[in-house]
């Protein structure tokens, strides 16, 4: 980390509420109040704040060193061509230059209006058709244009990054970077054949049930856009299933109906659910190691680094690999 990120990041676990308050009062051109909550986020720094006349807002302070500017945009454009076909999220607010990325002290920012809602453990019949209609007109417009400057979800490109990231730094002990490296290239190249064609959009990318939210009388929505990727469109599925694919046929089956009304999903991508599951593994433990070399800890494992942590993650992986050669029997009809 060069000095001028080390600095950036040090102002990036220091903002102060009046430089962050006087901050969007100047852009938005409104009074606030003194509200100054953060909220819950592992990468970047999230506050809550209140309109003076009421209505609440959200401003997000972007990680340094994460994204480039022209991948947050990626992000922000997608937002608002989504919005232009009223699917609903929520898009970053125009800041007083017309722009809706905005820097401060050396930190990117962008501001939203504050919407409620809940997120739902266990999805009715009703739900999983509706989720299916949500991400299929989601993913009508992704498949419009490319996004340049984000990840692009597949084995040899972001899978491949996560695994020299945890080969090449010192969070992982000597003694166990071979058994690592040696399950995490069986599964890339047991993988990489499924993904050969496969489709490859704009998603999501991180979308589980924290992420689908929910107020009373209207239809749920989307959040929290930060993982938007080129991957395939399952990637926006797997994670929402109450469990493996055999498990969830029935909920499958009503998503693909809800979705299949706005565009055609191919089926042969389920296969591809299991070697998502695994890539998240790695991209879990590589953004893990991120975390503590970036500020030296990490609040997502309280082991995590320890030889009993990479042991088990290692056993993972290698059951994992099982799972992914038993799928083309377990899918039913769907495969």
């Amino acid at each position: 980390m060069n000095k001028s990120t080390k600095k950036k990041s040090h102002l990036f676990h220091q903002l102060e509420p009046e430089l962050v308050l006087g901050l969007v009062e100047e852009e938005l051109g409104l009074p606030l109040t003194n509200l100054f909550r953060p909220m819950t986020s592992y990468i970047n720094k999230v506050y809550e704040l209140e309109r003076r006349r009421g209505g609440g807002l959200i401003i997000k302070f972007y990680r340094p060193g994460r994204w480039t500017d022209k991948a947050l945009l990626d992000e922000h454009a997608f937002l608002h061509e989504l919005v232009e076909r009223e699917i609903p999220v929520v898009p970053p607010l125009k800041l007083k230059s017309g722009a809706t990325l905005g820097t401060a002290k050396g930190l990117r920012y962008a501001i939203f209006v504050k919407r409620g809602g809940r997120s739902h453990d266990e999805y009715s019949d009703d739900q999983w058709l509706e989720i299916g209609r949500l991400l299929g007109r989601i993913h009508s417009v992704g498949e419009v244009r490319s996004a340049r400057h984000r990840v692009v979800m597949a084995p040899d490109h972001s899978t491949a990054r996560h695994l020299r990231t945890l080969l090449h730094g010192d969070i992982l002990p000597d003694d166990l970077k071979q058994s690592l490296q040696e399950i995490c290239t069986a599964i890339l190249d047991e993988i990489r054949p499924l993904f050969v064609g496969s489709e490859r959009i704009r998603i999501h990318g991180d979308c589980h049930f924290a992420n689908l939210l929910q107020r009373p009388g209207e239809p749920l929505y989307l959040i929290d856009f930060d993982d938007m990727a080129m991957g395939p469109p399952v990637q926006d599925l797997w994670m929402l299933l109450p469990g493996r694919l055999a498990d969830s046929l029935a909920e499958v089956d009503l998503f693909l109906q809800g979705y299949e009304t706005f565009r055609r999903f191919d089926r042969r991508s389920l296969r591809l659910i299991e070697p998502l599951r695994a890539m998240r593994y790695i991209h879990y433990m590589a953004w893990c190691a991120h975390q503590v070399c970036d500020d030296g800890n990490t609040r997502a494992i309280d082991d995590f680094g320890s030889v009993e942590y990479w042991q088990r993650e290692i056993k993972d992986l290698h059951d994992q690999l099982e799972e992914i050669r038993r799928v083309p029997s377990a899918g039913g009809n769907l495969l």
